[in-house]
């Protein structure tokens, strides 16, 4: 019996606003066994009992991230980072050094990702010309940082069979040439996922070290609960080889591709609903439109003029009615919960209808992002019982982007928390890593502030209290996982899941709360990161 007593900290449970806080914990074998007086619990503790002295910190529950990618998250540690790259001599610049110090051999296949159009000089999307000059001797591939969208050089194109008569897939676009219409490297949405799942993948045991990598990133960030967040059936050697390893620490949710939903769960058939070494299934996953700052995401109403795009365009979905239909009765019939990816309004509203004509009960859905969704609809989300998961800290890093599509009032409404608390609507936050780095710290500053790159507030209607914010990435996230029982709160009987922080958030001036530090991540009473 291994017993810890954790005091002379700030302790915040995470329970009850008004009484936030405890002098005490007491763990016994991974799972908190009371709390309360230090003096009474020093007393109920066994001899043996370790010590540990949080030397004037704050612990909190563990942060529950409501979605991201983790193998994707993994990957980046295997790939050339453009997220500095400034224009498309940079990406050139960048990809030679990699390639350079990766050792790849001719004909290997190279990756970078992370760039973003509208950071980049030319304010355009790579095409196959500029990545034949970055790499001449290897198919390349170069994703933008949504995830949503990127590019394929001419060797890539030529080994994926991509031609001038290749047809765009429903919901998606494989860009051509004005005059000969070839192909300029350039996809979008279900066309550029498509091509994407043809590139070789590194290595098992390259992939089992960036694992381990990946899982450092998120404890380091406080993380205990983390999700594998589109999954398909690809995946399962490298997670069936990750589960063995026995390298896991964190908790992972994984949500399956629906179309390939049987066979994930016949894969994995002892980890649905249910964790065994470290994993469990929680649902399946959809996709209905796609980024915003790549202006494919789908919109009730038009996008603000620019150049090239019809005065009407509205972005598209990904999936016909029916589908969507199919989807939420496959999930309901499996007993799996559905998560679909909304950043339009547009996309919002068709998954908001197609759920009430199923008229589904305790299902949970989620709807993720939930970016655009409108203030009109979010009393018919909450009557059934929907869970939005905003990726609040899209008004940081793409706030003035949005301001650009959508203009000032449309974009002040983006990932509207503060509408969703006035209701009384449970929700969650993210950061859809690998599109941002698992920062759980600042995203909630950027929840609470609300500022842009350039110190706007934008939305100041939609900013919420610190409280809540906390409240979203551990009770609010234990429930949107079904697990409230086990997490999200510092309680008798639950997991013993911590963060170490160097500050109280709550009585931290909002502004400054992105200089808190995380200092350590307890996972069932198991340092697994510290500082």
């Amino acid at each position: 019996m291994e017993q810890v007593l954790y005091y002379n900290g700030t302790i915040i449970t995470m329970e009850n606003r008004e009484a936030p806080y405890a002098e005490a914990v007491l763990t016994e074998n991974g799972r908190i066994k009371d709390r309360g007086s230090f003096s009474r619990l020093r007393e109920a503790a066994g001899r043996d009992a370790r010590l540990a002295d949080l030397q004037g910190a704050a612990m909190i529950p563990g942060f529950i991230d409501p979605h991201s990618h983790f193998t994707a998250c993994a990957g980046k540690f295997m790939e050339a980072d453009l997220s500095e790259a400034r224009s498309f001599s940079d990406i050139v610049r960048i990809v030679r050094e990699f390639i350079r110090k990766s050792g790849a051999a001719p004909g290997q296949w190279v990756t970078a990702s992370d760039y973003d159009h509208n950071r980049l000089e030319e304010g355009n999307h790579p095409v196959r010309q500029v990545l034949d000059e970055a790499s001449p001797e290897n198919p390349l591939v170069v994703k933008h940082q949504s995830g949503h969208m990127g590019s394929f050089n001419t060797q890539a194109l030529g080994l994926l069979g991509v031609e001038a008569d290749t047809p765009s897939p429903e919901g998606g676009r494989i860009e051509k040439e004005g005059g000969s219409g070839e192909p300029t490297g350039y996809m979008e949405e279900n066309a550029f996922v498509a091509y994407l799942k043809k590139v070789p993948m590194p290595s098992v045991s390259a992939y089992l070290e960036a694992y381990g990598r990946a899982q450092a990133l998120y404890a380091s960030h406080g993380i205990t609960t983390a999700q594998e967040g589109m999954m398909p059936i690809d995946l399962a050697p490298l997670y069936k080889a990750l589960i063995a390893s026995g390298i896991l620490k964190l908790d992972i949710v994984g949500y399956g591709d629906i179309a390939q939903g049987d066979a994930i769960r016949e894969a994995f058939p002892g980890h649905v609903g249910e964790y065994r070494q470290h994993f469990k299934l929680g649902g399946y996953k959809i996709f209905l439109d796609g980024s915003p700052q790549g202006r494919t995401a789908w919109m009730r109403r038009p996008y603000e003029p620019i150049k090239g795009q019809p005065a009407d365009y509205c972005g598209y979905g990904t999936m016909t009615d029916q589908a969507v239909m199919d989807a939420i009765y496959k999930s309901l019939n499996d007993g799996m919960q559905l998560l679909a990816h909304c950043n339009g309004d547009g996309a919002c509203e068709q998954y908001l209808s197609c759920w009430e004509r199923a008229g589904a009960g305790s299902a949970r859905p989620v709807m993720v992002h939930a970016q655009l969704l409108g203030l009109d609809q979010l009393p018919r989300l909450k009557s059934l019982g929907m869970i939005p998961s905003f990726f609040a800290a899209h008004v940081y890093h793409w706030g003035e982007d949005h301001v650009r599509n959508f203009g000032w009032e449309r974009a002040s409404r983006i990932s509207p928390a503060g509408s969703a608390l006035a209701l009384g609507i449970p929700f969650t936050l993210h950061q859809d890593s690998p599109v941002i780095r698992p920062d759980m710290i600042e995203t909630l500053w950027c929840a609470a502030n609300r500022r842009t790159r350039t110190g706007r507030v934008l939305g100041e209607a939609e900013r919420i209290p610190v409280w809540d914010a906390l409240r979203a990435v551990t009770a609010n996230g234990a429930w949107q996982y079904f697990e409230e029982g086990e997490k999200g709160t510092i309680s008798p009987g639950k997991q013993a899941d911590f963060a170490i922080l160097s500050g109280d958030p709550l009585k931290t001036d909002p502004e400054a709360l992105r200089d808190i530090q995380v200092l350590a991540a307890v996972k069932a009473g198991e340092v697994i990161w510290k500082m």
